[in-house]
């Protein structure tokens, strides 16, 4: 772990210790914040689709809460592992019902971002969404499968928490440059078949990026495992 993520975390821990031992008191679980985790995917999804459907190409305000949502998600990731430190309270099968539901998570919130992409006619964004969920897919199962045949293959950029800060981040930040920027701001260049930039980039450009880093860490993951399986027989 770098030197500025673990900073970063013991920060976060420092803030959220004294309510993750609050929650612990009053008989919250690891299993019940996972839970909610997945609800509040379920949320931004929802509020995406609905956007999609009801809402003004132009008008990224739907955008902008799902990823404050999308955030919020993330959050619990990082609550339920620490009370299950904290407590006392880790289990097997509680890594296991973890790991399903942020499969899950991940999975429903990619549905509801390719599903606004592509009703908002950002048909070449829903394609980058896609190939970032199938990276954030294969990052997960590669180290899963390693680790299943021996090998820890935690390497590569890419990984979960990373990609929700990514993507909720930039979903926010979208909505907020919206409303100033407006909805509608592109710049054309005559030999390209869609805009060069609008305001959407600054949500599905950072999309972009995480297709390219998801998939590249997963392909890195499978040689690492490869290579330490080699040189171990």
């Amino acid at each position: 772990m770098s030197a500025w993520k673990k900073t970063g975390q013991n920060f976060a821990y420092s803030v959220l210790d004294p309510l993750i031992k609050f929650l612990i008191k009053v008989g919250v679980t690891p299993n019940m914040i996972t839970s909610f985790g997945l609800v509040l995917n379920i949320l931004a999804t929802v509020i995406l689709i609905y956007g999609a459907e009801k809402g003004i190409r132009d008008n990224h305000i739907y955008v902008f809460w799902a990823g404050f949502i999308i955030l919020l998600a993330g959050l619990m990731d990082m609550v339920d592992g620490r009370m299950a430190r904290i407590g006392n309270l880790a289990s097997d099968y509680g890594a296991l019902f973890d790991s399903v539901l942020d499969r899950y998570s991940e999975l429903i919130m990619f549905l509801g971002i390719c599903y606004y992409l592509v009703e908002n006619d950002y048909f070449l964004s829903s394609l980058f969404a896609f190939l970032a969920m199938v990276g954030s897919i294969m990052v997960s199962y590669t180290r899963a499968r390693a680790e299943g045949l021996g090998v820890n293959a935690s390497v590569g950029l890419m990984q979960r928490p990373e990609r929700i800060i990514t993507i909720g981040t930039a979903a926010g930040l979208c909505g907020i440059i919206s409303s100033f920027l407006g909805g509608d701001y592109k710049i054309d260049v005559d030999w390209l078949p869609f805009p060069l930039f609008e305001t959407i980039t600054f949500f599905t450009f950072p999309i972009f990026i995480v297709a390219i880093l998801a998939n590249h860490t997963a392909i890195k993951r499978l040689l690492y495992a490869k290579n330490e399986m080699e040189n171990g027989k």
